[in-house]
């Protein structure tokens, strides 16, 4: 609205002056903000659609991937009980050693759309895709949406990323809820938002729900960062802080105590524990048995700097041959960079933005690192996902903070060293994949060194030459991750350590064999064949290049061929379970083939006590358990129940056993010998 004077001091009557164009939704959608270059929402949509189709190509190529969470997924679709604690079968013998978040999301959509390889892993991918415009949006919130887009790359392409992208493993989830953590807390600092920061306390609790300790590594540092940097009085922001670890502490414990509180006899076995309590299986197999190796039940040992089952530890432990090539490509960089990052900050003042986003990311990314670094027990190479969003968003920030100051000679030489660096650093690790495109490590190398030395003249060339110079050092940077991301992406992982890129020379194949330890043959079709029907029937052949069989193991999901689970599933309805199984890989096998609950005795390894001898042979005179699967006979553990070992020899001596297609069976409704 506006006057019009008509005389010194006489105004007239108002005139309304025409509203400016509003901007459909649809444009805005496809522009962004209005004070965004053109060229940015089309970038960002070209970015996640490209990661999308990376994380959903032939996605049901790895069948169940994970059958052991395939199964319990299977049991939750079936049943609300085994949904709510996370049941290995719909007949809630036991648990999966893990919280059931995870399962929850994707038995939401087997229910929805039905068990097949695609309800299974789609929610997956689409987590992943999720995680990459979470990164981008943290990074262009500090330094913008060049150093944003950048990020969501390095994001994107991270080999073991992709890997768990396109897996029923925990970890999606986890990485996404600790993203959205991480964005939060940088929201938070900004406004000094107890909103925000409340949500912190819940993103990290339902991660806690999702794999245990391993969600609280991020606390300390975003508590931290918080309580130095938020713009309000110390008062405050230590009663948010206090307000984050309560929705903490509500959104984590709330299924504990009820899952605690609720009588043994009246809920499934908790797995992983052997005393039949989510609290231990919290502290113990789950948590500081994984720092110390002192791991009651599990299968082997820590590594300790002596190596051992699960590696050698130390601070070189992700730049070795098992690890490196999973995440450690831009892992120099990011250090280098996070660094320098602060050094450009200087002496901004306490509430700087930009020092609280490096921060953030850099106590994520040196905490969670030094843990994976030392830790004694149960470690496999994947577990390095979590590593992932924080190392891309310090090379955004960073990068981005020094790219801003490239007029100033100490910038310039930094990007131009670290690129060089990481240039270096990738043909290292594609070397040691030497016959995996043999010329890629050269052309990597090459243009990176040439990058490098064209950013030591960025502030005299034309923008164009610039340009070029930004466009080759990304790519050579880049280079190396997205290859082993393409070849992750073309290969089908099954089984329970899987591992992204091609083999490695000096790798242990322990923690992480590519393609995935063990396998299991995936489900014909993936669209929901009968599950865990190899091709033809047999028990034969290969899974991605590793031999499988009908019995199976700890670590492999059995095969069974049709006449196995014809026989299985005769009189079904009579039985509580159709049959019972050492470990629960190879129940799960059978569990997925025969759509009916097999049960998992002594849990993954086999050497949880659930159940008892004594247990079990009440339930077989009870009519419960129709047959048992012999063949496996589990692990050596360390200090685990021999329950599931004293089972099997009972059943043998008991029973006759006979084979059908190369599968010993017994069939326990028959009479003892």
């Amino acid at each position: 609205m506006s006057t019009v004077l008509d005389s010194p001091g006489q105004p007239s009557a108002p005139t309304l002056e025409p509203p400016a164009p509003r901007t459909s939704r649809a444009r805005r959608f496809v522009r962004g903000r209005d004070d965004d270059p053109g060229w940015v929402r089309p970038a960002l949509l070209g970015l996640l659609a490209a990661t999308g189709l990376l994380y959903l190509w032939d996605l049901a190529a790895s069948g169940w991937a994970n059958a052991f969470y395939a199964a319990a997924v299977q049991a939750g679709s079936q049943s609300w009980e085994a949904f709510f604690y996370g049941s290995s079968d719909a007949a809630n013998s036991i648990t999966v050693d893990k919280p059931p978040a995870s399962l929850w999301v994707m038995e939401i959509a087997v229910r929805l759309f039905g068990l097949n390889s695609w309800s299974l892993l789609v929610p997956q991918a689409l987590m992943g895709v999720a995680s990459v415009a979470i990164v981008y949006l943290s990074v262009r919130r500090v330094v913008g949406a060049g150093a944003g887009l950048l990020a969501g790359a390095a994001m994107a392409l991270t080999p073991v990323a992709v890997l768990m992208f396109r897996f029923d493993n925990p970890d999606a989830l986890l990485v996404l809820l600790m993203s959205l953590a991480g964005y939060a807390t940088v929201r938070a600092v900004e406004q000094a938002g107890l909103r925000w920061m409340v949500a912190v306390g819940v993103l990290i609790g339902v991660a806690f729900l999702t794999k245990t300790l391993q969600a609280v590594l991020v606390v300390p540092g975003f508590a931290l960062v918080y309580l130095v940097a938020a713009p309000t009085t110390l008062g405050r922001r230590v009663l948010h802080v206090l307000a984050a670890g309560g929705a903490l502490l509500v959104s984590a414990g709330w299924w504990v105590a009820i899952v605690e509180l609720v009588p043994a006899s009246w809920r499934p076995y908790i797995g992983g524990s052997q005393t039949n309590s989510v609290w231990e299986l919290i502290w113990g197999y789950n948590g500081l048995g994984r720092l110390t190796g002192d791991e009651t039940g599990s299968v082997g040992g820590g590594g300790g700097n002596g190596g051992g089952n699960w590696g050698s530890t130390g601070i070189t432990r992700l730049f070795g041959a098992e690890i490196g090539g999973q995440v450690a490509w831009l892992l120099p960089a990011a250090l280098a960079l996070l660094v320098a990052g602060l050094v450009a900050v200087g002496r901004a003042p306490r509430t700087d933005l930009r020092r609280a986003a490096l921060l953030t990311w850099g106590s994520w990314l040196l905490v969670t690192g030094l843990t994976f670094s030392f830790m004694a027990g149960i470690f496999h190479a994947y577990y390095t996902v979590a590593l992932a969003p924080a190392i891309a968003a310090l090379v955004g920030i960073g990068g981005g903070l020094l790219w801003q100051r490239r007029g100033q000679v100490w910038a310039r030489i930094v990007l131009a060293l670290t690129l060089a660096g990481t240039a270096v650093w990738s043909f290292v690790l594609l070397d040691r994949s030497a016959d995996f495109l043999p010329w890629l490590r050269w052309l990597v190398l090459g243009a990176g060194l040439l990058a490098g030395l064209g950013l030591l003249v960025a502030d005299r060339v034309g923008r164009t030459v610039t340009a070029t110079v930004v466009a080759v050092g990304v790519l050579a940077a880049l280079g190396g991750p997205a290859a082993y991301a393409v070849q992750t992406a073309g290969t089908p992982h099954t089984g329970s350590i899987p591992s992204a890129g091609p083999a490695v020379s000096g790798g242990t194949g322990f923690g992480g064999g590519r393609g995935g330890l063990g396998g299991g043959t995936p489900p014909t079709g993936g669209l929901g064949g009968r599950a865990g029907a190899p091709p033809g029937g047999g028990t034969g052949g290969t899974a991605a290049g590793r031999p499988t069989g009908g019995m199976g193991g700890l670590l492999t999901a059995a095969d069974a061929s049709d006449e196995v689970v014809a026989v299985l599933e005769e009189h079904a309805d009579s039985y509580t379970w159709v049959a019972a199984a050492v470990g629960s890989n190879n129940a799960a096998g059978y569990q997925l083939a025969t759509g009916e609950p097999v049960m998992a005795l002594g849990g993954f390894n086999g050497s949880d006590p659930s159940p008892t001898l004594a247990q079990f042979q009440a339930q077989v005179a009870d009519g419960e358990v129709h047959w048992f699967i012999g063949g496996s006979l589990g692990m050596a553990s360390d200090g685990g129940s021999s329950a599931s070992a004293e089972i099997a020899a009972w059943v043998a001596q008991s029973f006759t056993a006979q084979t059908v297609d190369g599968v010993t069976l017994y069939d326990l409704s028959g009479a003892t010998d």
